[in-house]
């Protein structure tokens, strides 16, 4: 049995302090980590909380009634938020995603959205400002969304059938309210919409065609994700991966696919297309397919610690720097100084099994998202 783990809680430490260099030096986008990698992107998660128990992610027998979530003290305001994107765009950061748990549940999210949505680039272009969410509350969501400036939508779903759905999600959450979440997003006129399925074999690897079948055509771009070992609670086994090019196989039987090339360097999803042209499906391989080596992202905890990586064990706390007195020069260098020393890699060095023990324990995914 996996014991409760709460790898982030202020109680447990604040994390890493970060190190603010003594001779201050302007903001910069030309910083890199010690393998070659530039700070592009930043993931921030505003709630631990989610409204589902996706085996993968918040296993219910540990995120039960009795889980001690953050307190509203400990999660960084609104202002705190856009005060922190703004350090990160002098640096180069052009893309923000909000994540959770599921970051519908912030109260008032559309004033954070439209807060961030004033940021601008250094070439003063808006910045790229999407959202990930399991789509259940998205109907009621998805006007204010849009209007308050969010750009772009990625909806988590499993699959259509009902019963494996609920075996993911492991609560009473029919996929018909997922799927009018994601109407209701098309109907607000977001366009570009992605559907992320995360394939776990021998639970919903069934559902790979049907998925594929229902959003051909659509103008949804469904992505394909390998079972990861994100967190320390999901009890993740390799043979519960089942690997993109199977998946691809799958689909290329039935409904024949290409690959097309990437959009920009560093692209998570490797993008194949129907060659019918009748839409684009996409791969999410971390598995079997690593892509460290073009990592440009930050992550940003519910408690406001910097981590450098999905599956990192320890952050640096920028929360202490930013309700301190502290600048927003000497915050940048301490971001700088803390992405110069980033040497992480953990795809490419994965073992067979990562379980572990306490030592090794990595943040749970529902403090950073995905």
């Amino acid at each position: 049995m996996v014991e409760k783990v709460i790898p982030i809680r202020l109680d447990e430490g604040k994390g890493l302090t970060p190190s603010i260099p003594g001779q201050l030096v302007a903001a910069n986008t030309s910083t890199k980590d010690s393998r070659g990698r530039p700070l592009r992107d930043l993931r921030i998660s505003v709630t631990d909380r989610c409204n589902f128990r996706c085996t993968y992610c918040m296993p219910k027998e540990i995120f039960d009634k009795d889980y001690p979530y953050l307190s509203h003290n400990e999660l960084l305001s609104f202002e705190e938020i856009t005060r922190l994107t703004n350090i990160f765009a002098s640096l180069g950061v052009e893309k923000i995603r909000l994540t959770g748990g599921e970051p519908l549940l912030r109260k008032n999210l559309e004033v954070l959205i439209e807060m961030l949505a004033k940021i601008r680039t250094t070439a003063n272009q808006p910045l790229d400002l999407t959202l990930t969410t399991n789509g259940s509350i998205l109907r009621k969501k998805a006007a204010a969304l849009k209007a308050a400036g969010l750009q772009r939508l990625t909806i988590s779903l499993d699959g259509l059938n009902d019963d494996t759905f609920k075996k993911m999600n492991d609560v009473d959450f029919p996929v018909t309210d997922v799927l009018d979440g994601i109407a209701a997003a098309q109907e607000a006129g977001f366009t570009n919409l992605k559907v992320n399925m995360v394939v776990k074999k021998g639970t919903n690897d069934q559902e790979i065609i049907g998925m594929a079948e229902h959003f051909k055509g659509s103008g949804v771009t469904l992505r394909f994700i390998e079972f990861m070992d994100v967190g320390s609670s999901n009890g993740w086994d390799m043979s519960q991966v089942l690997p993109s090019q199977e998946v691809a196989n799958r689909i290329n039987a039935v409904f024949p696919i290409e690959p097309i090339e990437a959009n920009y360097p560093g692209e998570v999803a490797q993008r194949w297309r129907y060659v019918d042209g009748s839409g684009e499906i996409g791969f999410i391989s971390s598995v079997t397919q690593t892509f460290c080596h073009e990592c440009t992202r930050a992550r940003i905890s519910t408690d406001g610690q910097l981590y450098l990586c999905l599956f990192a064990n320890e952050g640096f706390d920028f929360k202490t720097l930013l309700r301190s007195d502290r600048s927003d020069l000497e915050i940048a260098n301490a971001i700088m100084s803390t992405w110069s020393g980033r040497n992480d890699h953990y795809s490419e060095i994965r073992g067979s099994n990562t379980a572990g023990s306490k030592s090794s324990r990595k943040v749970e995914m529902s403090y950073i998202g995905g």
